[in-house]
């Protein structure tokens, strides 16, 4: 077994259970270290216990590293292995459909890794291709990205699918809807990409009846492909962030009529739309989008979640645009 491989699936699998950064970014760091040794050093050091010498290598991935050099499967993996069943009880026939993401984020803008790792871990679990949507400029929390930083990611993203093919990143966007709808971007620059995810991230309590205009303006402009996360709620034992008030029913139909795609967002503490809602978007015939709004690489495999939601509610496999090879196309 590789042991930086060995070392990179620790971290993905730690990241799809919810692990601090710095438990996942230890392995990350190892695997580095891995890399820019040769086979012949790595077995070296392995047979020595020399291993832990190295900054960056403590006893854990040292453990790692010998076992794989060993040509055994590293228990720290087997266990995690083992315990990967994300417990959803349904959805496995929507999850199996799908062929790619469209909701992912780098270290170009909120997330913790490349772009490369984002794609190859999008790739390694059985996706054709990964829209990239790191988010816009109005949010500087988050990085956003600037037209120009864009344009740069742009380049980066080509020559990265030439190395990839035929997996593909798409090119894309998280783009804020600004307070009157308008969008956080050079619609110019909009116009190049692949996938424009828009979603609210500011004054989320905004009265009714001005979210609902907001929320209308930005999904009748032609560049938009999914509404993100449309509720904006947030369910966690820190932060219990409710929804977002809007009238659903105009928004949806607002969807369906311009051909923008309703987000079922993955993430655990996000799971949105509610499922009232979600039921509400399959009666009036939207077109969805379950993503996992990744920030790392283990948690593309957040999907399941997002899947068994659309499955009990009733979501039609033909209305998902990423179970389709090319999600643009309609």
């Amino acid at each position: 077994m590789d042991p930086a491989k060995a070392l990179r699936q620790i971290g993905f699998y730690l990241e799809r259970k919810g692990e601090p950064t710095f438990k996942v970014q230890a392995f990350r760091k190892a695997a580095a270290i891995v890399d820019g040794l040769s086979d012949d050093e790595v077995r070296l050091r392995a047979r020595r216990g020399t291993l832990t010498q190295l900054p960056g290598i403590g006893k854990s991935t040292a453990g790692v590293i010998s076992d794989a050099v060993a040509g055994r499967q590293p228990d720290y993996l087997g266990r995690l292995i083992e315990e990967a069943t994300i417990p959803v009880a349904g959805g496995h026939a929507l999850r199996a459909a799908l062929k790619g993401d469209c909701h992912t984020h780098s270290e170009w803008s909120d997330g913790g890794s490349t772009i490369r790792e984002m794609a190859e871990a999008a790739r390694d679990i059985g996706h054709e291709w990964m829209a990239l949507t790191d988010h816009s400029p109005s949010l500087t929390v988050a990085n956003g990205l600037t037209a120009d930083r864009l344009r740069r990611q742009l380049d980066i993203v080509a020559e990265l699918n030439e190395e990839l093919a035929p997996f593909r990143v798409l090119t894309g966007i998280e783009v804020d809807i600004l307070l009157d709808g308008a969008l956080d971007q050079d619609e110019d620059l909009l116009a190049e990409l692949d996938i424009v995810v828009a979603s609210v991230h500011s004054k989320l309590r905004m009265p009714s009846a001005e979210m609902t205009r907001r929320m209308i303006r930005a999904v009748g402009n032609p560049l938009v492909t999914i509404l993100g996360h449309c509720t904006g709620r947030m369910r966690t034992a820190k932060r219990d962030r409710p929804e977002s008030t809007f009238d659903a029913k105009a928004v949806f139909e607002a969807c369906r009529d311009n051909g923008v795609a309703v987000e079922i967002n993955s993430r655990p503490e996000r799971l949105d739309p509610p499922k009232r809602l979600l039921r509400m978007a399959v009666e009036i015939g939207c077109e969805f989008a379950i993503d996992s709004d990744a920030h790392a690489p283990g948690q593309l495999d957040w999907l399941p979640h997002g899947c068994e939601r659309a499955e009990a509610c009733g979501v039609p496999v033909e209305r998902v645009i990423n179970a389709r090879s090319n999600p643009t196309t309609k």
